[in-house]
């Protein structure tokens, strides 16, 4: 008896080609995100996670039919505003959606009245008003839009434990309809480092919530020590703040020793963590910190500061082993005494390297992301529409 055939449709897409297809057997998720989640100039974990649980969801049921909206978000205009609206529109009754946070979050009279004919999913890779650099006004109104938003949303999607525990207490959420699916990792080769000890890196994209003048402040205490450091990352979301580093830098004398590389993705971004010795964070928020994973998967040792969902990503080697550390927010002179220890103890160095080593071999991939997102997604397409 012959095997059954499977029937395959075209998908389109504003993101993948036309010529996509996918088998009718699979369930389909619309998946709404920011405009730049594939700008190479403008990498972020945010944008990395959504591509990649576009390409694992189909191994787990879900066909993805993407809908990448150009627009400022959380605060967009009104061309993108219409853009959204239509798009959300055009979705057919009873159909899961996912839409990324940062597109959501910011526009309730959008979202909201959609929650009444759509399954509605939320992806919150950052709660709007922990962005740093933000007005008082300005972080309130974005933090009400956010709770109006997910309050009607058929469900939330955190990437952390730590963001349920924050969305469900902060918004007044109901617990079971917030769900996390962290970050995986994709295990990579070993990084060689240079000298095992010197060169520090930095992958974060230049903004004040990435606090990198905290790293240059601590790094300018140290200057007896050999290092040199390497910061990776987007320098478009926020020229001022780059200049004012830039400025720094030049005005602590460190500019031969400590470089901006700008964006750096695939082969180049691979480079750079082959080259490190140890990562270095100094976020003021971060859900969760998917460079923190990344290095991580390739045997570099962190040193971050100790915030929200950082040290679920740092977490522990299966011995127990911590292979990074941890330093209080808005202080340098504790990361700089860090930094000491890391260069003057070679005892520490092995410990962290050896934590570093075993929490990468046990480190989740994305498939587990996926199979999180795809039950999340499941429920929703299984259980009646509730009223917005």
């Amino acid at each position: 008896m012959p095997a059954p055939s499977l029937t395959y449709v075209p998908v389109q897409s504003t993101a993948l080609s036309n010529a996509d297809i996918i088998p009718m057997s699979l369930r389909t998720v619309h998946f709404v995100m920011p405009g730049g989640v594939d700008d190479p100039a403008a990498p972020s974990g945010g944008n990395a996670y959504d591509r990649r649980v576009c390409l694992d969801l189909p191994g787990f049921g879900w066909a993805v039919r993407r809908h990448a909206v150009a627009g400022r978000w959380p605060r967009p205009g009104v061309a993108a505003r219409t853009e959204l609206s239509r798009t959300l529109r055009e979705i057919p009754d009873g159909t899961t959606v996912l839409i990324d946070g940062l597109v959501a979050c910011g526009v309730p009279e959008i979202v909201v009245p959609e929650t009444g004919r759509l399954q509605i999913a939320v992806l919150v890779h950052l709660p709007l008003g922990d962005e740093t650099g933000l007005d008082t006004w300005t972080a309130a109104e974005l933090d009400a839009k956010e709770r109006d938003t997910l309050r009607a949303a058929s469900a939330v999607v955190a990437t952390s434990d730590w963001a349920v525990r924050r969305l469900v207490s902060h918004h007044g959420l109901a617990p079971e309809r917030v769900h996390v699916a962290a970050p995986g990792a994709d295990i990579a080769p070993l990084a060689p480092g240079t000298d095992g000890v010197s060169h520090l890196l930095c992958v974060a994209a230049v903004t004040p919530r990435k606090g990198q003048h905290r790293l240059v402040e601590a790094l300018a205490t140290v200057t007896d020590l050999p290092w040199t450091c390497t910061l990776v990352g987007g320098l478009e979301q926020d020229p001022e703040y780059v200049a004012a580093l830039r400025a720094l830098i030049e005005e602590r004398g460190l500019g031969d020793r400590l470089r901006l590389a700008g964006p750096r993705s695939g082969a180049e971004l691979d480079a750079a963590y082959a080259a490190a010795d140890l990562m270095v964070l100094t976020s003021y928020a971060e859900t969760y910190g998917m460079a923190v994973t990344e290095a991580l998967a390739r045997g570099v040792p962190v040193l971050a500061t100790d915030v929200g969902g950082l040290p679920e990503a740092v977490g522990r080697a299966p011995d127990g082993g911590v292979p990074g550390i941890l330093v209080p927010p808005e202080d340098p002179a504790a990361l700089a005494a860090e930094l000491r220890g890391w260069f003057g103890e070679a005892d520490v160095r092995r410990r962290l390297k050896a934590a570093a080593r075993g929490r990468r071999a046990a480190l989740d991939g994305w498939a587990t992301t996926a199979r999180s997102l795809a039950g999340v997604l499941g429920r929703l397409h299984d259980e009646p529409r509730r009223s917005a």
